[in-house]
């Protein structure tokens, strides 16, 4: 499919289907040159601003494309699909959902409303809010319990406590309304103690939108020309930039920590594919793998420039 053309091609099954494109395509490439300019200014006016400020700045950039993106693709098959196979198009105000108030990457699942969805029930939204209130105790609660001496340790264990407030609470939550909507979203953490494999960890378990975008984007068509592991190693190099751009350059230090970060995943994802423990020495291994080294990744210049003063600011402490 090119959205970029005068039509847009579609093959499915033997017949190959053209539609010119809608005027939400065509108005679609203008996007990303205001994302870029937008980016640009940000940038300049980057010592004026907070670290912690810039640092989100930067990953809401970066969300905002990859949303429009997953998003133009998804409308534009989804328009192809409801012509010529009589399919509903999803209604206006799930598009616009899927761009502005969810957080996960796969807009064609979000947008289909032919597949019945169950609804959510209650104990499920009472874990969700017991993440949200663990999250919260823990960081405007467990931090404050610290001595301002120890800031490292302040400043980790409120990183744990802005994850799980977000990522597992409140994402969760929102996960939950649009499934009581009747729209497939399904929360983006699917428990990730319970990884079994490095591969699991990060393919199945923990942040599922930027692993759909990334299989997308990324992998698949990477595999069909360089194999599997050439492929898996390009998704841990992209994850690895995308991370030095967010942290290490908002932190203005660490460079390089969020690369090979990455750069030890890819190794033991593949060294799973040689040799996976079993019972509770996979539980242990992917664990010692995941956790081991994620100071490389959230660095002492990270925790210290941007995560501290964004708690201060929210007055964690």
């Amino acid at each position: 499919m090119n959205t970029e053309m005068t039509e847009i091609t579609v093959t499915m099954g033997r017949r190959t289907i053209q539609k010119k494109p809608s005027m939400i395509l065509k108005v679609g490439g203008v996007v990303y040159p205001l994302l870029l300019a937008f980016a640009g200014f940000v940038c300049l006016i980057r010592p004026q601003m907070p670290a912690w400020a810039f640092m989100w700045t930067l990953a809401l950039l970066i969300f905002a494309g990859c949303k429009w993106l997953t998003w133009r693709r998804a409308v534009a098959f989804a328009e192809l699909r409801s012509r010529n196979d009589k399919m509903q198009v999803s209604p206006i105000w799930i598009r616009a959902g899927y761009l502005l108030a969810w957080v996960g990457m796969d807009a064609e699942s979000f947008l289909r409303t032919s597949r019945p969805m169950a609804k959510p029930g209650r104990p499920q939204w009472l874990f969700a809010w017991a993440k949200v209130g663990f999250g919260a105790a823990v960081l405007w609660g467990t931090v404050r319990l610290i001595p301002a001496s120890a800031e490292l340790l302040r400043g980790w264990v409120g990183l744990i406590g802005l994850v799980f407030l977000l990522h597992f609470g409140l994402f969760h939550l929102l996960a939950l309304a649009w499934q009581r909507a009747g729209v497939d979203a399904p929360p983006i953490m699917r428990a990730p103690v319970l990884a079994t494999s490095v591969a699991d960890f990060w393919g199945r378990r923990w942040n599922l939108a930027f692993h759909r975008l990334a299989h997308e984007m990324v992998f698949r068509p990477l595999r069909r020309n360089l194999g599997v592991p050439f492929a898996t190693i390009a998704v841990f190099v992209v994850s690895g930039l995308v991370h030095e751009i967010v942290i290490s350059f908002p932190a203005r230090g660490g460079y390089g920590g969020p690369m090979l970060y990455f750069a030890l995943q890819a190794l033991a994802v593949l060294s799973e594919r040689i040799w996976r423990p079993t019972g509770w020495r996979a539980r242990l291994w992917t664990l010692s793998c995941v956790a081991g080294p994620v100071g490389f990744l959230f660095h002492p210049p990270f925790i210290n420039q941007v995560i501290l003063p964004f708690m201060k600011v929210i007055g964690a402490f």
